[in-house]
């Protein structure tokens, strides 16, 4: 059960400026956000990535630069087990980036990775190819797959475009991913950055693609 964060503008955005109000929603969120976290931002039609096993509260990020569009994840570890850095998201694979939310139960997948989460997104990716409809299909074919949902938040970015999607079963002041326009900005984060008006909460159970 962890934040998550994806940010895209038309200028490019100081790194920093964006993960310490992110830091501070994962400091203070009701579950301990503090096994490692990540970042990934696209650079030259590709992604650049960082990973820190420390809390990243306690990190620096100072150094990062600048970036039009960034994912990024705090992570909770699922009962504390593979705390390692390499199971820090995002993940990346063919020019996409994943970051995820969530627990699931039951899971029926055969798909290669470290983690349930890398699992569901290799698969997710390949139902997507891209496309909305791909991916809609590959969240059906995940919940067929899966005894109980108790969530299901996620963003996938391929560099120009975020599909994000959210359902959940309970605890919706924990769970409920918001959303912020302002201009041609675009934000989607666990929990509201700012007090600034125009945050909304992603609809249950819908493939939005921003």
């Amino acid at each position: 059960m962890c934040r998550l964060l994806a940010v895209k503008d038309v200028a490019p955005l100081a790194i920093a400026d964006v993960l310490r109000p992110f830091a501070e929603v994962a400091r203070r969120s009701s579950e301990f956000q503090g096994d490692g976290w990540g970042c990934a931002w696209w650079q030259g039609g590709a992604w650049a990535l960082h990973r820190s096993s420390r809390a990243i509260w306690d990190d620096d990020f100072t150094d990062l630069g600048a970036a039009r569009v960034l994912i990024a994840h705090a992570r909770s570890a699922f009962r504390n087990e593979d705390i390692a850095v390499e199971n820090n998201m995002p993940f990346l694979s063919d020019g996409h980036g994943f970051v995820f939310n969530g627990e699931l139960h039951g899971v029926r997948l055969k798909e290669q990775g470290r983690i349930g989460a890398e699992k569901l997104f290799k698969f997710l990716l390949r139902f997507s190819r891209g496309e909305a409809s791909g991916l809609t299909r590959g969240i059906a074919a995940v919940t067929r797959m899966t005894r109980s949902i108790r969530a299901m938040n996620f963003v996938l970015a391929d560099g120009e475009r975020f599909f994000a999607y959210s359902q959940f079963s309970e605890n919706p002041d924990y769970f409920t991913v918001h959303t912020l326009r302002a201009g041609r900005r675009v934000v989607i984060c666990s929990q509201p950055l700012s007090d600034e008006a125009g945050w909304l909460p992603l609809e249950r159970g819908v493939l939005e693609v921003l």
